[in-house]
């Protein structure tokens, strides 16, 4: 068996594999759609091939940016339907862990994250935990074998446009190193899994600086978008960064710091992230995330209009 990564000669022998399932909104219109705009790439694009000329039998595909010169996450893990049940999880084990070993080879520190797109209640289908299952153990032979779930929210104008009350300032902030320092002092007792395990290993500092440069440089978001919190006595509270993915706009972050939480400046803050959000994009709906463990930020979600009817499972390394 050969893993490799595809060429373009083998998109029509592949492209008949990316069905939709419970686990899986990717569709080969999707992928398409995606390999034109540079998210999706052939050497990102990893099959199980044979040698017999037929349908490859697995098949992974990452997603990046455009600029990115590795991929961001797994989005897409699909086995033939002539494998037997018993032999998915380890056929598509082997497939990831190739592209896994090539991805370090060629300077990743990490392997991607596995990200599921799931209905919000898909441990009471069972038609979802099955296509779930076989995947998160595929996931975990290849190394990810630490999980979260995130609650996907999403805002849309019939909800309704939130009123500042006035409790709060916001100010733009040109400076990054404003940003840098705000994002380090938030980094403490956060309830971000994946903020904390990754300034767990590099330092809070450094987690800090990179999640400036990720939503100042990855994110196609305007950076003229971020604003500081202050109280109307100038003290600043936290801050919030609206911005976009490459499908549309969505709230980057917010933060308050540790002083002062449970005084409500989570609900002020969103608020004014979705009114610049409206004001500069003028958007369908808005995404946001966070994790299941998160329960302070799902309530300030819903008091600000934003609903969940979904989840995003993330398998990544422990």
């Amino acid at each position: 068996m050969l893993f490799r990564p595809t060429a373009a000669s083998d998109l029509d022998q592949f492209l008949p594999l990316i069905v939709t399932d419970p686990a899986s909104a990717m569709t080969a219109d999707t992928y398409t759609a995606r390999v034109s705009r540079g998210e999706y790439r052939p050497e990102w694009t990893w099959i199980a091939d044979d040698g017999s000329g037929r349908a490859p039998l697995a098949l992974a595909v990452w997603w990046g940016g455009p600029d990115e010169a590795q991929p961001g996450a797994l989005d897409g893990l699909f086995v033939h339907a002539s494998v037997p049940d018993a032999e998915r999880a380890p056929l598509a084990a082997r497939l990831l862990a190739a592209a896994h070993a090539a991805y370090a080879g060629a300077g990743a520190d990490v392997a991607p994250e596995y990200h599921l797109f799931l209905p919000g209640d898909w441990r009471a289908r069972p038609d979802s935990v099955a296509a779930v299952a076989w995947r998160q153990e595929a996931a975990r032979r290849a190394g990810l074998g630490a999980s979260l779930e995130r609650l996907r929210y999403e805002w849309t104008p019939g909800a309704g446009l939130p009123e500042p009350s006035g409790a709060l300032a916001f100010d733009a902030e040109p400076d990054d190193e404003v940003f840098v320092d705000l994002f380090h002092r938030v980094l403490r007792d956060t309830l971000d899994t994946l903020s904390r395990k990754e300034a767990d290993r590099v330092g809070t500092g450094q987690q800090a600086r990179d999640d400036v440069a990720f939503y100042r440089d990855t994110m196609p978001g305007d950076r003229s978008w971020w604003r500081v919190a202050r109280t109307p006595g100038g003290e600043v509270v936290g801050f919030g960064l609206p911005s976009r993915n490459h499908t549309c706009p969505v709230v980057g972050y917010l933060g308050v710091l540790p002083e002062h939480r449970g005084r409500g400046y989570a609900d002020e803050i969103l608020g004014e992230i979705t009114r610049i959000l409206v004001a500069e994009t003028a958007p369908e709906l808005v995404r946001a995330d966070t994790d299941t463990t998160n329960t302070p930020m799902a309530a300030a979600f819903e008091r600000v209009g934003y609903r969940s009817d979904s989840c995003r499972l993330v398998l990544f390394a422990s």
